[in-house]
C-alpha cells in the first residue's frame, strides 16, 4: 500500500505502517496546499490518505477518489495517543478501497 499521511497528522505516525510505503505531506511539495488540490495531486499516486480532518469525507466526492481515507480520532496529535491505535490503523489501511472512509479511534 502507498500511504500519504496528511500534514495535520504527527508525521511519526508512519511507525504504524512498517510494511507499507509511507510518505508524509510534511516532506512533500503538497505541504500547506488546500485539500481540493491535495486530492487532485494524490489521485492515482496513493492508495490511502491518513488524516485527522473529520470533515474531509464531506468536502469531497468520494465516488471520484482513487484512494481511501482513514480518519484518525485521537484525543491529541501526539504519539502517546496514536500508539494504542496502531493495530486498528494497520487493519484499516489493508482493507480500505478507493472512495471508502474508515474512522479509527474514539471521537472524544
Amino acid at each position: 500500500m502507498r500511504i500519504l499521511i496528511d500534514e495535520c497528522v504527527n508525521p511519526r505516525l508512519r511507525q504504524a505502517f512498517p510494511e507499507h510505503e509511507v510518505v508524509t505531506a510534511v516532506t512533500t511539495a503538497w505541504r500547506q496546499i488546500q485539500d481540493h488540490w491535495l486530492v487532485e495531486a494524490i489521485q492515482g499516486k496513493f492508495d490511502v490518505l491518513v488524516t485527522i480532518d473529520r470533515g474531509f469525507e464531506f468536502q469531497h466526492n468520494l465516488n471520484k477518489l482513487t484512494f481511501g481515507i482513514v480518519i484518525v480520532h485521537a484525543r491529541r496529535n501526539r504519539m502517546d495517543y496514536y500508539r494504542p491505535l496502531f493495530r486498528e490503523l494497520a487493519a484499516a489501511v489493508t482493507r480500505i478501497g478507493p472512495g471508502q472512509v474508515i474512522h479509527v479511534g474514539s471521537s472524544l
